[in-house]
């Protein structure tokens, strides 16, 4: 059954309280960390684990002075590492070829109230996201033949936040919260399987921590080596938002042609 906690819930409270289950009222920065799996599937080919990935998310929450009381802004970065999934290592390579792991700086968000759909659990309410994404991609195939599966993005995000209705129904500003997240989605650019078809599908599952300390030593020293920026929220919005394909753009620029002027 899917219901909000009670009938006279209003947009506006909904939101506030996935605010306090996905941020924090305060302001204050809040980490999420989570950890899954990756598998291929394609026609005729049987489903493979490919990746251990773990990640985290590390957010401020704001109010949007662009939209009054009502309405906030998630200022966020997103780091997430694929791991050889018998050791549990983070890949440098796959195959031969080098691996780009998740450095989405920003992911943010705007919030407006909306009726988020919600879940009765009992003594849990369940914040359900399901997000199908279409639009231009920022690797078309004839700039990026072996590594874009075609001119259209197409994926679903699949998000859930599970937070005791004890704590909701209290005040404090964060309350303790898990998560899952699942994901259908093309092929990696950096996996160069150009149109083939097929695609990965992400299975995770992480919680709400304390505080960034509480990121596994490993990956924190990871994120200290190569972007220690992940350790904290931005200080101010910006956009557009990083994913991995424009990240990947970023890293492999479209060679330029002589009827081709040079990008600015």
């Amino acid at each position: 059954m899917t219901s909000t906690s009670t009938s006279t819930t209003t947009p506006a409270e909904l939101l506030r309280s996935f605010a306090r289950t996905r941020a924090s009222l305060d302001g204050d920065e809040v980490t999420y960390w989570w950890t899954g799996n990756v598998y291929s599937w394609a026609p005729d080919e049987p489903y493979q684990l490919l990746f251990g990935l773990e990640g985290l998310n590390v957010a401020r929450l704001v109010q949007d002075p662009e939209a009054g009381p009502d309405a906030y802004r998630l200022l966020t970065r997103e780091a997430a590492f694929y791991l050889d999934p018998a050791s549990g290592e983070i890949l440098e390579t796959w195959q031969d070829l080098p691996v780009v792991h998740i450095w989405n700086d920003p992911a943010n968000q705007k919030w407006r109230p909306f009726p988020i759909p919600t879940t009765d659990l009992g003594g849990q309410v369940c914040f359900s996201l399901e997000i199908p994404l279409a639009y231009p991609s920022p690797l078309p195939v004839a700039e990026y033949p072996v590594h874009s599966a075609g001119d259209t993005y197409k994926a679903l995000e699949l998000f859930q936040f599970f937070a005791d209705r004890a704590d909701l129904d209290g005040f404090a500003p964060s309350v303790p919260a898990t998560m899952s997240w699942t994901r259908m989605s093309p092929w990696l650019p950096w996996m160069a399987r150009g149109q083939r078809p097929g695609g990965l599908t992400f299975h995770c599952r992480g919680r709400k921590l304390g505080s960034y300390t509480e990121v596994p030593e490993r990956t924190r020293a990871y994120i200290a080596g190569h972007h220690p920026e992940f350790a904290h929220a931005p200080e101010r919005w910006s956009e557009p938002n990083e994913t991995s394909w424009t990240y990947f753009r970023k890293l492999d620029p479209p060679k330029q042609t002589p009827s081709q002027p040079a990008e600015e």
